[in-house]
């Protein structure tokens, strides 16, 4: 029974943007202090994008990396930073062909 896993890749779920809630995949552009970093957003804008408590304390978010936010409904240039993804999963998720081709940089 398990000789039908053995061929296969180890395969671990990653969160994606949940579209029905309005999250977007985005990259890291310039990290502005005080918790909030810029994005460019795979609809082609560039954000102000505020880092959590719960992040801040656990991940580091540098220039780069991939990330999911979630805009404002109030002001469309803010957002929230909902999830970091590592390098590796940044690229797993471009060989898989998850990433829109705005931003896919991995």
């Amino acid at each position: 029974m398990n000789s039908e896993k053995e061929g296969q890749d180890e395969y671990v779920r990653l969160p994606l943007p949940r579209r029905n809630q309005g999250e977007l995949f985005a990259i890291a552009d310039q990290v502005m202090g005080g918790s909030r970093i810029k994005v460019v957003c795979e609809d082609g804008k560039s954000r102000m994008a505020r880092i959590p408590g719960r992040m801040k304390r656990r991940y580091r978010i540098r220039t780069g990396d991939l990330v999911i936010i979630k805009p404002w409904p109030i002001q469309n240039e803010k957002a929230d930073i909902v999830f970091r993804y590592t390098h590796i999963q940044a690229t797993n998720l471009s060989k898989r062909k998850l990433l829109p081709e705005t931003i896919d940089v991995f």
